[in-house]
């Protein structure tokens, strides 16, 4: 019906234009007025312009739809008419066309925020940038563990980590990098993982950033505990017997020695050499025993019964614990704790890390000769935690010793055992925080103890 209305309209204009030709042409050849002649002539010129503007005019709302289209603007519409003209069918169509293009863009739209809204929520640090180092994408996770806000450049890491810049450019598809970077006083191990990407003729990179220092803290607590159980067990199997057979001899021995007679042609002295050798050995072997059974303690820590404490109640009742060791060392105790502040912990767990960390205060305030002694305790929350800081004026401890401290077995004391800080790493670790040192000779050692705060 359109495309008959198209073409009537056509041919009637077509039949006008000839008959204005013609028309035109006759008067050409007749006598007649130059006015008439030109007033005709004008009316031919008239009728081709609006023939012609009436088989452009489609041809322009075509033009106009498609730049529409290339621009990626949706937001013309058409007149929309009941009639059954060729125009009327085109708007309609071009009007569909169009809400399709807007449901599409709309559908991509909403799959866009929702990966940007997975992206920025992902645990693991990811950043995109192209060849020249201009960042495309930075989400939460990256800025939190790269410990920075927005920056438009992977070269404005260098203030973070000059190996880190280094190790963005540098890595290929299926590159991965360790670095150690410090944040908020604590060291770190950042894994690094690299691919590239081509989009458009571009080039891009796509890093991936997680910390791992937890897993690796994990995987090292678990080889020490592996190798105490051997040695354990090894050990005990070893050392039982021998207490328990020189115990027996120790025992007869001494009935013998309690009947004053000569046994075997030995002489009393001899068998109390006998007696005092074998003593000794069953002393050493229950102390070997002892010192063992402290070890394997290490293995054997409980999962925290976590409940609600009062941070001030918990080390009221270590300060009451250790108040005659430090009134003797004549030691100064200075404690900032908000009567209010509460945190989830094992209470008998927490209290036994602070005993022994307010303890290795007190004897390293001890080995000291300075005047002023002063063991100082600070609680407070920051953002979601619960920190805790224990510091003395003691000699300090050397950077080497301070790497070390929380190993196993080792000990900067004469006759440390080297479980104490160990065990308390451990059972930090099971309450979901963290345990640092800070030290500098001369001036002191600080322990801080970070909780998460549930409140």
């Amino acid at each position: 019906m359109g495309f008959n209305n198209l073409k009537f309209n056509v041919i009637v204009r077509v039949i006008l234009l000839s008959l204005t030709i013609l028309l035109f042409t006759n008067l050409l050849y007749n006598e007649s007025y130059v006015f008439t002649k030109v007033l005709v002539f004008l009316l031919g010129i008239f009728q081709v312009g609006l023939l012609i503007n009436y088989l452009d005019k489609s041809n322009k709302e075509v033009i106009g739809f498609l730049e529409s289209i290339k621009y990626d603007d949706f937001s013309h519409t058409y007149p929309h008419r009941k009639g059954n003209s060729t125009l009327d069918l085109l708007f309609k169509e071009f009007n569909n066309v169009i809400k399709k293009f807007r449901e599409i863009r709309a559908e991509k739209e909403a799959q866009h925020q929702y990966l940007k809204t997975i992206v920025q929520h992902v645990g693991i640090g990811i950043i995109t940038f192209d060849t020249e180092g201009e960042i495309q994408i930075m989400n939460t996770a990256a800025k939190r563990l790269l410990n920075i806000n927005q920056i438009k450049n992977i070269r404005q890491l260098a203030h973070v980590s000059r190996q880190l810049v280094e190790s963005f450019q540098d890595l290929k598809t299926g590159g991965r990098d360790l670095i150690k970077l410090t944040k908020d006083g604590e060291d770190f191990q950042l894994a690094i993982y690299a691919i590239e990407l081509s989009m458009q003729g571009k080039e891009f990179k796509l890093i991936s950033l997680q910390n791992i220092q937890s897993e690796l803290e994990e995987k090292e607590m678990e080889a020490w505990q592996n190798l105490i159980r051997v040695l354990t067990h090894e050990i005990m199997n070893s050392v039982t017997p021998i207490s328990s057979l020189a115990n027996t001899v120790e025992t007869e021995l001494s009935n013998q020695l309690n009947n004053e007679l000569d046994v075997n042609q030995i002489t009393n002295d001899e068998v109390e050499d006998l007696h005092l050798a074998v003593k000794t050995i069953h002393r050493r072997s229950e102390s070997l025993i002892k010192f063992v059974s402290d070890f394997r303690n290490m293995t054997r820590i409980t999962l925290p019964n976590i409940e609600e404490i009062k941070v001030k109640d918990l080390f009221d009742h270590v300060i009451l614990l250790l108040k005659h060791d430090m009134k003797q060392g004549g030691i100064d105790l200075e404690v900032n704790i908000d009567d209010d502040l509460k945190f989830s912990v094992d209470q008998e767990q927490v209290e036994q890390v602070v005993i022994n960390l307010v303890k290795n205060a007190i004897q390293a305030i001890g080995e000291d000769e300075k005047d002023t002694k002063r063991i100082k305790i600070d609680a407070h929350r920051e953002g979601n935690s619960v920190l805790i800081s224990i510091c003395d004026t003691g000699p300090g401890i050397d950077e080497e010793a301070v790497k070390k401290i929380f190993i196993p077995f080792f000990t900067t004391k004469k006759n440390g055992s080297g479980i104490g800080l160990s065990l308390s790493k451990q059972i930090i670790r099971n309450h979901k925080g963290t345990i640092n040192v800070e030290s500098e000779l001369g001036k002191g050692t600080e322990f801080s103890l970070r909780f998460p705060y549930y409140g």
